[in-house]
């Protein structure tokens, strides 16, 4: 398992069109992957997960992939977020 955690900083937050980059990047793999905001945990490959958080500027979030390409998941994360100007 692999965590990582980022700040937002777009200033709407992870709306519908980084949530639909963030989930079309992560579905390809096969690990388990989360996204917890707030102690709340959602399927980070359901875009209606990921939007039902309603995140907002300046939340820390916290990415988790479980399973056999956790580190390529969490890379591919860390590219959509800078792509997207999401996190830093």
């Amino acid at each position: 398992m692999i965590e990582k955690s980022y700040t937002i900083i777009d200033e709407a937050g992870i709306h519908a069109r980084p949530s639909t980059a963030l989930v079309s990047a992560i579905t390809p793999f096969k690990s388990d992957v989360k996204i917890e905001y707030k102690e709340k945990q959602v399927n980070l490959k359901s875009i209606m997960g990921v939007m039902s958080l309603a995140i907002p500027k300046g939340a820390s979030v916290k990415v988790i992939a479980t399973g056999d390409d956790e580190s390529q998941v969490i890379e591919s994360i860390d590219v959509v977020m800078k792509k997207e100007g999401l996190a830093k």
